[in-house]
Formats: C-alpha cells, structure tokens, sequence
C-alpha cells in the first residue's frame, strides 16, 4: 500500500514539474535543464552560425509536413550539441537510475523541457510551418509496469499530435519523432 502511494507522489511530482511554468527561450538563449529535473541551468547562447545552420536546415523541410518533422528532428541534433558544448559533458543515453545531480546528464524532464523551449523558438522564430507546439505530454504511471516518461509535442495542421522525444540518443543525437499515439503505446521493459 505504501508503495502504491509513493508511486502516485512520485508520478504527481513529476507532472507538477513538467506542467509548472518555466523559463522560456529568448530569442536565441536558453535556460538549459540538467542534472535530472531540471537541478542545474545553464544559459546557452546559440551563435549566429548555430542560428543559421538551424534556419538552413529548417528550410530544407518546407514542402510537406513529413519534411518539417525530419528538418525538426535535425535542427534539435544542432541545439543539443550546442548544449553539450557550453556545458562541457556529453549526455549519455536514458539516464542512469540513482545518479540525479550530475551535471550535463539529462533525464526525460530535462530533454522534454529542454526540447520544448527549443520548438518554442522554431516556431517564435516563423520556422515552423505546417506544426505548432503543443503541451508536453507523459506516458507511464508505475501501475501500468512503466516508469513515468515525458516528451515534447508537435501538433500538425490535422490536429495530430507527434513527440519529440531525444531521451533514448546521447546528447546530439536524433530524437525518435512518431505519432503521441505510437509512443504512448511504448516504452514496456525499457524498450523504446
């Protein structure tokens, strides 16, 4: 019974802290969160070249909405290894269960978070044309065998809802871009 109860407080933590308001981007800087529920910020600035490679690679998938979340998924390569190279440690994949408050690792909390503010400035920015940001969504409650795991979303003219969700990859790497549908439906025994 006590661990059914802690669960819920655990999991109610965790949406309190996805949900509570927080500092958004700035035009090209971000309060980046790490260290597992956002204990650390680091303020990145990305570069006029950081600013340019994005808009350039965002251009690149203008034609069609499959070519806007492929661009998406590239430019947030682009904004994570910006990260990693102003904080000086590269993310490992997930996290590591136990080992909070390391400085640069980044749970689901962070890389939502962090994912999030950064489609906020695609789209502030007018590079996002045919999706807009959507609230961040969570799959997972402990009662159903999965840990709770947060994602970014995208919200296509349709009305669909896609995550965005760099968790599984180092930092820099590619997140996994699906339906919110399809990675609601994952993430049983670890597996994406």
């Amino acid at each position: 019974m006590q661990t059914k109860v802690l669960n819920k407080l655990v999991f109610c933590f965790l949406l309190l802290i996805l949900c509570s308001p927080a500092s958004i981007a700035t035009a090209q800087t971000f309060s980046v969160c790490h260290g597992y529920g956002c204990y650390f910020k680091t303020n990145v600035t990305l570069t006029g070249t950081d600013r340019s490679r994005i808009a350039s690679i965002m251009a690149s998938g203008r034609k069609s909405p499959e070519g806007e979340r492929a661009a998406v998924r590239r430019a947030v390569q682009v904004f994570e290894q910006r990260n990693t190279q102003v904080i000086g440690v590269v993310d490992r994949p997930k996290m590591d269960f136990g080992k909070g408050r390391e400085r640069g690792q980044m749970d689901c909390v962070d890389e939502s978070t962090n994912t999030d503010h950064f489609l906020r400035y695609l789209q502030g920015a007018g590079l996002l044309q045919f999706h807009t940001v959507a609230r961040r969504d969570s799959r997972g409650s402990f009662f159903d065998g999965r840990y709770p795991h947060f994602t970014a979303v995208l919200k296509d003219r349709s009305g669909t809802l896609w995550a965005v969700d760099s968790w599984y990859e180092p930092g820099g790497g590619a997140p996994d871009v699906m339906t919110l549908a399809e990675w609601k439906s994952r993430g049983y025994g670890g597996v994406r």
